[in-house]
């Protein structure tokens, strides 16, 4: 049993939680916060300003005190809060701050700079960091492997292809095509050069992996026969590069809807002799404004907007809440004018037929809709007779994007092409969408919610593969949330939809791995090295919104009673938060493992209600 004085508190810590997550809604009914990666998306902020000859001094400053403050310990800039510094975004970073004039002598930037050349030098940093420097004049190009243009003419069937990478692939590389074609230089007003960050000439690395060093014979062989190619296909290939550009360009919410396509897209139209006041151009710069956030003295630049997704999980928070229905239904209102009903995208290319259904993550961003913006928005809609149109087609969208092996990958289908991530572009082993445990459990649970009879093969095949995903020590890999906890969250959730128990073994052995890995203090927590098996597990401190992932798991797998649950409940009680955020420093969220971590400013706030409101409903009020 649990004692009066502890559902009251219980009560008391939600009430407060809700009412400001409740004053967090905007007027027009969507929740939308801050989302913030790394040093990388500020810092090169910054560098296209400098690219472009536009630098913008005030601002910039702003963007250079939070740079400041980001700094680790050991001179570096880490992709993760408490990580090590890394290279490339150390690099950038550095390089970003001496643009604003910041003195190469100072002790951090001494710093940083004895960090980058323990690590190799700013020539062994990562590709995009490598194009980067060669827009500047930094490496010689060179030092960039060869993407020619002319790839946008090559047929589905060659061995590489656009639409066999991933979306975000597809729009950061054919901007770059672009740039690579025509190989522009900085304006650089400054004429700043980091020369003192390279221990030796710069050159692309030498893989050891059979796959990679095949690849690196292929990009040689391009690499010599592309000042061969006739200038007629190079004018074809450059057409088809713009006009995939333009057509997605996508308003005031940028090409792809992500920073690094938007500011890539910027610097292409820029080098094909694009005017100022061209507007493809200024709509182009100012999406980019549009993802600053100026707080006080300091601003930072977020990797995109997150606006479907946090209204979609605030929902969520706030199911069965009382007095939260005004709210609530003004939310759903907002959803559903956000469904893509009358566009379809890129995804149609393996699904032809396929009616669109789906949400997308950002405002707009209409050809790349994703499955688990979608399932979710699903799981909140559900229930409300205004939106069974919209539930109805969004169910079928996704029972169409399943992939063959069962699972469903983030934007794509079957999206599998595994051997692309050995080419020598793709350092950062992220080129694919394949289908992930995540967000296959997230598609699961919409449909087991849903019950629909003709969705059956296809939770069938589903569940399938969410069994075969399961890892020998009970959990699930958190492929877009760190990490296992989240996955393992996510598989419960699912299998609880499909009316399995205790009494299934999946089940029972997610409930057993998070029952051991809750920390002594009651919380749960992962860190972002967690995603290196060496670290497998690791944890620096527990997170609100990894321990509130951990008890929705368990209240899932029909826990609610046990005292590790309340345990759980208590440590988020008594958790140090300020109105509904609760205070997470940590990067929970993941845009690739081990390269892009990101932290969701609004995890911490529904995230914990939801899995105190829950308790709330199945313990504190019986």
């Amino acid at each position: 049993m649990v004692d009066a004085d502890f559902r009251r508190s219980v009560g008391q810590r939600l009430a407060t939680a809700v009412d400001g997550l409740l004053a967090a809604q905007r007027p027009d009914g969507e929740w939308c916060f801050e989302l913030e990666a790394d040093a990388t998306i500020p810092a090169e902020y910054i560098l296209l300003n400098h690219f472009l000859g536009d630098p913008d001094p005030q601002l910039e400053q702003r963007l250079a005190r939070y740079l400041r403050r980001a700094q680790g310990a050991d001179g570096g800039w880490p992709l993760f809060h408490g990580g090590a510094g890394d290279l490339s975004a150390t690099v950038k970073a550095y390089f970003a701050l001496k643009l604003v004039g910041d003195d190469p002598d100072a002790p951090a930037m001494a710093g940083a700079r004895r960090l980058i050349l323990s690590l190799g030098g700013a020539g062994a940093a990562n590709v995009f960091t490598r194009i980067m420097l060669a827009l500047f004049g930094q490496v010689p190009w060179r030092a960039v492997p060869a993407m020619p243009v002319e790839i946008m003419l090559l047929p589905r069937w060659s061995p590489f292809h656009l639409d066999k990478v991933a979306y975000w692939s597809r729009v950061v590389i054919v901007p770059l095509l672009i740039l690579m074609a025509l190989k522009p230089r900085a304006a650089n007003p400054r004429g700043v050069t980091i020369a003192e960050l390279f221990a030796a000439p710069a050159a692309a690395p030498r893989p050891a992996d059979r796959w990679a060093r095949l690849f690196l014979a292929v990009d040689a062989a391009v690499r010599l026969a592309e000042p061969m190619l006739p200038g007629a296909a190079r004018r074809r290939a450059m057409d088809a590069a713009v006009r995939f550009l333009t057509e997605r360009l996508n308003g005031e919410d940028g090409l792809g809807a992500i920073f690094p396509a938007m500011a890539n897209a910027v610097m292409a139209l820029t080098a094909l002799g694009r005017p100022p006041g061209d507007p493809d151009l200024v709509c182009a710069r100012s999406a980019l404004r549009r993802l600053v956030v100026e707080d006080g003295g300091e601003a930072r630049c977020q990797p995109c907007l997150s606006p479907v997704w946090d209204t979609a999980l605030s929902l969520l928070a706030l199911e069965g809440v009382a007095g939260t229905d005004g709210a609530t239904r003004r939310g759903r209102a907002w959803l559903l004018d956000r469904q893509v009903t009358d566009k379809v995208g890129d995804w149609r290319r393996d699904r032809p037929g396929l009616a669109p259904g789906g949400w997308a993550f950002q405002y707009r961003n209409d050809h790349y809709p994703d499955l688990d913006d979608t399932a979710a928005v699903v799981l909140a809609l559900d229930g409300h007779s205004d939106a069974a149109t919209a539930i109805a087609r969004a169910a079928g969208w996704v029972v169409g994007m399943q992939s063959r092996n069962g699972g469903w990958g983030a934007f794509d289908a079957d999206n599998t092409h595994h051997r692309l991530n050995h080419i020598p572009f793709a350092d950062h082993g992220a080129l694919l969408d394949p289908p992930t445990a995540d967000v296959s459990a997230r598609c699961l649970a919409a449909l087991g919610r849903l019950g629909r009879q003709q969705d059956r093969p296809a939770v069938a095949r589903g569940l399938a593969f969410l069994q075969a995903a399961q890892e020998a020590d009970g959990s699930w890999f958190g492929r877009w949330g760190t990490n296992h906890v989240y996955g393992t969250w996510s598989a419960l959730s699912a299998l609880a939809e499909l009316g399995l128990g205790t009494d299934d073994p999946a089940a029972a052995g997610g409930i057993r791995y998070l029952l051991g890995a809750q920390r002594p203090d009651g919380s749960w927590g992962e860190d972002g090295l967690t995603y290196r098996p060496a670290h497998r597990g690791f944890a620096r401190a527990g997170t609100a919104s990894q321990t509130a992932w951990a008890l929705l798991g368990l209240m899932a797998g029909g826990q609610a009673g046990h005292p590790a649950v309340t345990a759980g409940i208590r440590w988020l009680v008594e958790a140090p938060a300020d109105g509904p955020f609760w205070d997470e420093p940590w990067h929970t969220g993941t845009g690739f493992p081990n390269v892009f971590h990101l932290r969701y400013r609004g995890y911490p706030a529904y995230f914990p209600i939801w899995a105190l409101a829950r308790w709330d409903r199945l313990v504190g009020r019986g």
